[in-house]
Formats: C-alpha cells, sequence, structure tokens
C-alpha cells in the first residue's frame, strides 16, 4: 500500500465464494495452523487477558425509549477482534447483528461482516461478507477434531439440530471421515428436518439420512455427534441432554452450542478437550460465578466444577496441545471426547485472510478508496 492513500477489496458474498470460500477441507487446515499458533501465543484478541470472546451489546426487556431494541431471541450487536500471526499476519474484526425475527424477514438470524487491517497502521485493507466465512470456519473447528480424535472408520454420524451450522459441520465430516455411511438427524421442526435431509442427499447421494424422534435415538450406535442448537439461556436444566449409557464407546461428541451431561461423567469418565481453554477461563472470569447458565457449551461448565473444586484443571485438554504433540491424541482406548468450540474472531481472521489472498490473485472484489489524502491528520 502507497500511503497515505488508502485502498480497500470490498468483497460480497458472491465474490467471497468465487474466492473460495466453501473449500472445507482448506478451512480445515487454515484451523490447524491457526490453533498452532495460539498454543505458541502469536496471537491476540479482545479483553485485558487477551482471550475474549468479543464484546456484546444487549437490550433491556423494557426501555423508555420508543426507538430503542428491546430484548429479545438472539438480539444483540457483537464486535469480535483479533489478531492472528504467522503466515496470517493480520488483524480484524468480526462485526455482527442477530435477531429471530429475521427468518420472516428472509434475512439469516445473523448477518455479519468482517473488517481486515494492516497490523501496523490500522488501514482497512478488506472488507468482507462474513456470513458464509463465519459458517464454514464454524463446522472448520470441529472438522480438525473429527480429523484427529474421531474414529478413522466412523460410519455412524449424529446430527443434533439440523441448522446452517450442522450442514458446514457434516461438510467437515464428509472431508475428513469419508467412511461414514449413515447420517442421523434429530430436530424439533419438521421444515428445517425435511430441509436438511433434502441437502444431505443432494450432497452426499451415497449415504443413507434419516431423521429419529429422539436424543437417545441419535445418539446411539453414533462414531461422531455433531451438536449445534440454538437453546435459550439461564436454566441448563432445558439444555438438551445426553446420558452416558447412551454414548458409544470411543465416540467424539462435539458441541457448538448447548449440551448437557451429568456433572459425575463429566469429572470422572468423559475426556474433556477445548478449543482453547483460555477462552473458557475467560469466560469464566467474566461471568462468574455459573457462567453456564450464560454460556452453555459443555468446556464451560467444567470450568463452573473447576471453581467449585469439584475438578482439577488437568482434567481439559487443550486441542493446540494434541496437534503440537504435547499431549497424546488418545489417553485411552475407547475414551469418550466432548469436544467443546466456543468460536473466536482468529478463525475469522485466519480463514478471512486466506479467501482475501485468494481474490488479490484472481482479480475478485470491487477496489474502494478511503482517501488518496486524509483531511485530518
Amino acid at each position: 500500500m502507497s500511503y497515505p492513500k488508502v485502498d480497500f477489496l470490498y468483497l460480497n458474498e458472491e465474490d467471497m465464494v468465487k474466492a473460495g470460500v466453501k473449500d472445507m477441507a482448506g478451512c480445515i487446515e487454515a484451523m490447524e495452523e491457526m490453533f498452532k499458533l495460539m498454543k505458541i501465543g502469536d496471537y491476540r484478541m479482545g479483553g485485558a487477558n487477551g482471550n475474549s470472546h468479543g464484546c456484546m451489546v444487549m437490550f433491556p426487556e423494557k426501555s423508555p425509549f420508543p426507538e430503542m431494541p428491546v430484548d429479545g431471541p438472539d438480539r444483540r450487536f457483537m464486535a469480535m477482534p483479533a489478531y492472528l500471526g504467522g503466515m496470517f499476519d493480520m488483524a480484524g474484526m468480526k462485526w455482527y447483528g442477530s435477531n429471530a425475527e429475521n427468518k420472516a424477514k428472509g434475512l439469516p438470524r445473523s448477518i455479519l461482516m468482517l473488517t481486515l487491517n494492516d497490523k501496523d497502521t490500522g488501514a482497512p485493507v478488506a472488507y468482507m461478507s462474513a456470513n458464509i466465512l463465519s459458517a464454514y470456519r464454524t463446522g472448520a473447528v470441529p472438522g480438525v477434531g473429527y480429523k484427529n480424535l474421531s474414529k478413522e472408520d466412523a460410519k455412524t454420524v449424529a446430527i443434533i439440530g439440523p441448522g446452517v451450522m450442522s450442514k458446514t459441520a457434516l461438510a467437515a465430516i464428509m472431508a475428513v471421515r469419508p467412511s461414514v455411511e449413515l447420517i442421523k438427524v434429530k430436530g424439533r421442526g419438521k421444515a428445517s428436518l425435511e430441509k436438511f435431509i433434502e441437502h444431505v442427499k443432494k450432497e452426499y447421494p451415497n449415504v443413507e439420512v434419516r431423521a429419529v424422534d429422539t436424543m437417545e435415538e441419535a445418539v446411539r450406535d453414533s462414531d461422531i455427534i455433531s451438536a449445534s442448537t440454538s437453546t435459550p439461556t439461564g436454566d441448563p436444566n432445558e439444555y438438551p441432554y445426553i446420558k452416558e449409557e447412551w454414548i458409544k464407546p470411543g465416540a467424539l461428541i462435539s458441541s457448538t452450542a448447548a449440551l448437557r451431561f451429568d456433572d459425575d461423567f463429566v469429572i470422572n469418565r468423559a475426556r474433556t478437550v477445548t478449543d482453547n481453554i483460555k477462552l473458557y477461563e475467560a469466560w469464566e472470569e467474566e461471568m462468574k460465578p455459573d457462567a453456564y447458565k450464560t454460556v452453555p457449551i459443555p468446556a464451560v461448565r467444567v470450568m463452573d466444577l473447576i471453581a467449585e473444586g469439584k475438578m482439577s484443571k488437568d482434567k481439559v485438554d487443550d486441542l493446540g496441545d494434541i496437534l503440537m504433540g504435547n499431549i497424546p491424541l488418545h489417553r485411552k482406548k475407547d475414551e469418550i471426547i466432548i469436544y467443546s468450540v466456543g468460536g473466536m474472531p482468529v478463525e475469522d481472521v485466519a480463514w478471512g485472510t486466506i479467501v482475501y489472498r485468494n481474490a488479490l490473485k484472481k482479480g475478485i472484489g470491487t477496489k474502494l478508496n478511503l482517501w488518496n489524502t486524509p483531511q485530518m491528520v
């Protein structure tokens, strides 16, 4: 870039697709590299602890101001900043607004954009549509777990919550475990189930897919269980529940959203793996006590148990340590692994940087000008 002039690249959703945002295998590789950089500390996220998920604007239940939005399902705005070093060497921020009522307008629940910035000046280098990017990186992070921790000959998959996130999680499963023969889907609504099953038949025509009525039917005999459910927070008893006796020995359970297990199972027999242990420590610090009431991911409950003195921190394994070879892939035969995925802005920066560079090479996108010479210096 030739300063003081600042140009940046704008990529709409179609541009992002052309630039390879749906390359799941490539996204999984990017996430693996990101995890290794995180383990050596070559990253920063928000907050004084450098590991905050982001800053969220939440609205009150009632407001004296008629123009102010009020609380509702997924009603919020959020900023998620990060820097990631290594081959990425990029700063950026994902920004989004979310409202469950968007669906009635033909819009996604959340509308996301990603800005990439020069690490030294802060000048924008790219501004891009991020709904597909976020969905694919959300699938690729569990994908790193599927690739390294699930049975290599996995044949049966359970999908709990047939939404967009489950589509990309399944894409990750199929990218790393082509041995899969059966997909069982558990959902609440008939329309979403039918839509998901239609998607599976189109994308994976050689794989059997069927809807199941109960969580037990989904979990039993499954080698991989992927849970991505939208659930109101506050009362853990209302979170989707998996009973230990339903789980097949050696199964991998990944959760990007609400999921509940019996504490005794979590403490004494399950293996907990996190995408970034420091993220869960940050949540515990920011939301104690009972962080699990606000963030319903299983590893947050583990952090609560550690804070209560019921579990020790050495019972939690970090995926970065596994990838770096600091700890073994498996600690014992037929272990049941609960892999928690919290979602981090470094993931968006990682995949966004690669897609942006692809766009530059292919001449994709629209160049926009911030200024030729800034008027206020």
